[in-house]
């Protein structure tokens, strides 16, 4: 399969066809490690912890003074919220 180098505004680009993004498990977006070896491009798909992130955005969170009143997610409630008692 062959692939032509295109210009993406100051830097050069290779479009992958979809059956090669298919066999490696990846869409637009994927996080790749790019290396040369012997001449050869080698490209690898970063795979991380499906919770990489999680605590930095909590703690941001946790350190945020959030106005509850007009907080947005105090808009998605759930059924029986107002049989909870604390």
């Amino acid at each position: 399969m062959k692939s032509a180098l295109r210009k993406m505004g100051n830097s050069t680009g290779m479009i992958l066809p979809k059956p090669v993004l298919d066999e490696l498990g990846v869409s637009t977006g994927t996080e790749m490690d790019v290396v040369v070896e012997n001449g050869r491009v080698v490209a690898t798909p970063i795979v991380r912890d499906r919770h990489h992130g999680w605590a930095e955005a909590a703690q941001i969170i946790g350190d945020s003074e959030l106005d509850e009143a007009s907080a947005d997610w105090l808009g998605f409630a759930n059924d029986d919220d107002e049989s909870l008692t604390w």
